[in-house]
């Protein structure tokens, strides 16, 4: 399947602004900072804890302009965990930046130190698309976990994301002693579903996490987006669908393996039902989101056109013929899958 490699850039409207700020998610007090991350004048290759070489560079910066962005950069995490209460920033330190040179976000990743006792953690530094923040919006709302982000301007705060990276989960995946092979393959078409739903796309193993709970009695898988650039720009319909990327092959093959047709009916149905009751309960704002998602041009007119003729013809119905925007086809295809029209 074909991606685009540099999608457009869609920028925040004035009326998507004032509705983040309604819901605490534009901050004027966030520096806007991404254009000035790039004034780094040395990069090396960072390594993984275990020697893999990774698709990150960490930056350095002259002494100077380091110290401008250490302030900067602590303020952000301030607001972004505590509400910008700077008087619990004294004891935090940036230990290092990260640039990751790959996809359409580039983004920054900023390690924050706890000086006191060494404990670090992470965030990221975006331009704030406004199909990606969109898409971090959808997730937070009708997904089973939240997700904490600040926009301001062209620069966009995320949270990281916990968990053990897709492909590093897959590439182990039949080698793992402590597996729970069925829940395993439960989560993944629950996650498929989920995102197909939204019409969150690209869902290589790259792009999402598996977050492991130890239960009372066996492990507990979730399956969580971290990836949020493909928000329903792309025109085909299997880029929305996990399943059909090579290298969620073996999790695939699990799944088929494992569940039958029924139980894996089952399953997307449990999930459509759990996101109906996410829709309902936060109705007003859904609602405000597709208003806003519906007016805004957020693909090119070919990939539009040609999704909603793919949904079309999936479906085989004509409730898509006047969704003439990504918005529109959103909403008419999580109202269509939930019964909600």
């Amino acid at each position: 399947m074909e991606i685009s490699k540099r999608k457009k850039s869609y920028p925040v409207s004035s009326e998507f602004k004032e509705y983040l700020f309604k819901y605490g998610r534009h901050q004027e007090t966030i520096p806007k900072i991404y254009s000035d991350l790039h004034r780094f004048n040395e990069a090396i290759q960072y390594e993984s804890p275990d020697g893999s070489e990774t698709n990150w560079q960490t930056v350095m910066y002259k002494p100077n302009e380091m110290a401008e962005l250490r302030s900067r950069l602590t303020s952000i995490y301030v607001n972004l965990k505590m509400g910008g209460d700077a008087q619990k920033a004294k004891h935090l330190d940036v230990e290092r930046i990260d640039f990751g040179v790959f996809g359409n976000s580039r983004p920054f990743r900023i390690r924050i130190i706890n000086r006191y006792n060494d404990n670090f953690d992470h965030y990221y530094v975006k331009v704030a698309d406004a199909s990606r923040v969109y898409g971090l919006e959808l997730e937070h709302i009708l997904s089973p976990t939240r997700i904490n982000y600040l926009v301001n301007g062209g620069t966009l705060i995320e949270e990281h994301i916990a968990g053990l990276p897709g492909n590093v989960f897959l590439k182990d995946l039949q080698k793992r002693e402590d597996l729970h092979a069925v829940r395993v393959a439960k989560e993944f078409v629950k996650f498929n579903e989920r995102c197909f739903v939204r019409l969150l796309g690209d869902m290589r193993s790259v792009n999402y996490v598996v977050d492991m709970t130890p239960d009372f009695e066996e492990v507990q898988y979730r399956v969580r987006p971290i990836d949020f650039d493909q928000q329903s720009y792309e025109g085909n319909r299997k880029i929305y669908l996990a399943q059909f990327f090579a290298d969620n092959f073996p999790i695939v093959d699990m799944v088929m393996n494992l569940l039958n047709q029924e139980t894996i009916e089952q399953y997307q149905k449990e999930e459509r039902t759990l996101i109906s009751r996410r829709y309902r309960s936060a109705e007003r704002r859904v609602g405000e989101l597709l208003d806003l998602m519906s007016k805004e041009q957020l693909s090119t007119p070919e990939k539009t056109k040609q999704l909603n003729q793919d949904l079309a013809e999936h479906y085989q119905t004509n409730i898509f013929k006047n969704a003439d925007t990504m918005g529109k086809i959103v909403r008419t295809h999580i109202e269509y899958l939930l019964g909600l029209s």
